[in-house]
């Protein structure tokens, strides 16, 4: 297969059920920009979930998954979950996942939720059913992992499946940083290589040739043009990978720098229409925040990010300059910012979103690229 595109019909299996606790939100919002304004969205829920981190959307429901300070390798045994909400923050549905929930994204050509877990080791992935309230048994990846490590992020480019391959185990980096993933026998996925985490890359700001070392590939998306745009959080850089997997794939390195230095930047969204707001989840805070401005400039970046102030760590969200790597605050007084995602509130979107996804279903049957 030529993605993670498997039946899932006799993989289903009940759900958790709704919980009807009162979420724990944090004691005082964040400091907005002028221009900005923030406000909280959801919360975690004491006894039963906590940590917010990867945010998705799709078809009227917000997905959130909350870590629990559970362990990223998963070798406490534990589950953590995957929370369905209404646009207007109500609890739809609660899925408990084995292992650390990190990455989420929806297939938009099967329209099912991707659950990542144990991003520093033994991953496994998950496929939820967000109509019918049910999820897959678990996928799991071949052991050991090329890289030693976890999967932090999906992306669904073009009928295909990419990872960011995390924690590696070696440095300097000598094996994939990103990974083309499919469907093997049985509940397993195989990989291939996309990325190397030494490759060589164009610096946007220097223009110089260099050789990466990538010590903590991270969140992952897609740019407007399509690119893959993955973070190496540790590093405080950001990779953009031009036609991935192709004979003409190049890769972009962008420095990062901010206000307080080097950043360490996790989830970054771009603003793909005028009118919406962005979600923030702060995990120490427990909370998830909405941001909103009277108008977004589609194709404008923002990522969250920490930065060290003396001793003090600074967490914030931060207008992304991509071709300079300028991260300018426009939320501060946060705990540790990670999982982004922009929700649409014209309507007329709706529409555009159904073309999007007939496109992006046209191009996993025909194999061909829609760009």
């Amino acid at each position: 297969m030529s993605a993670i595109r498997p039946s899932l019909l006799a993989l289903f299996c009940s759900a958790a059920a709704i919980v009807s606790a009162q979420p724990t939100f944090a004691a005082s919002l964040p400091t907005a920009a002028p221009g900005y304004a923030v406000s909280v969205f959801a919360a975690g829920v004491a006894g039963s979930y906590s940590a917010p981190d990867s945010i998705a959307v799709y078809d009227e429901h917000i997905f959130i998954g909350y870590g629990d300070g559970n362990l990223p390798d998963g070798s406490d045994g534990k589950s953590t979950q995957v929370v369905q909400y209404s646009m207007s923050g109500a609890v739809e549905w609660v899925y408990n996942v084995k292992g650390h929930q990190d990455g989420l994204k929806v297939d938009p050509y099967e329209h099912f939720v991707w659950a990542l877990q144990n991003e520093d080791a033994n991953p496994n992935a998950v496929a939820i059913n967000y109509k019918t309230h049910t999820q897959s048994a678990p996928f799991t990846f071949a052991a050991p992992t090329p890289h030693g490590g976890g999967y932090d992020d999906i992306v669904f480019r073009a009928g295909k499946v990419y990872l960011s391959a995390s924690n590696p185990a070696n440095n300097p980096n000598t094996k994939p940083a990103i990974v083309q993933a499919t469907i093997g026998s049985g509940n397993t996925i195989n990989v291939t290589p996309v990325l190397m985490g030494n490759a060589q890359a164009t610096n946007v700001v220097t223009g110089a040739t260099v050789t990466l070392n990538l010590q903590d590939p991270d969140s992952m998306t897609l740019d407007p043009s399509g690119d893959l745009f993955m973070t190496s959080q540790g590093d405080g850089e950001i990779v953009i990978v031009r036609k991935p997997g192709s004979t003409e794939q190049s890769v972009l390195l962008v420095p990062l720098t901010s206000p307080w230095g080097t950043p360490m930047v996790d989830d970054t969204v771009f603003t793909p229409a005028e009118d919406g707001y962005i979600l923030v989840a702060d995990k120490d805070a427990d909370t998830v925040y909405a941001i909103r401005k009277t108008v977004f400039a589609p194709g404008s970046a923002y990522s969250a990010a920490q930065a060290t102030e003396g001793s003090n760590t600074v967490g914030f969200v931060g207008k992304l300059d991509v071709e300079y790597g300028l991260l300018t605050p426009v939320i501060t007084n946060m705990s540790n910012p990670g999982g982004m995602a922009f929700v649409r509130t014209n309507q007329d979107d709706s529409a555009l979103e159904e073309v999007l996804d007939f496109c992006n279903a046209i191009s996993a049957f025909t194999g061909n690229p829609l760009n």
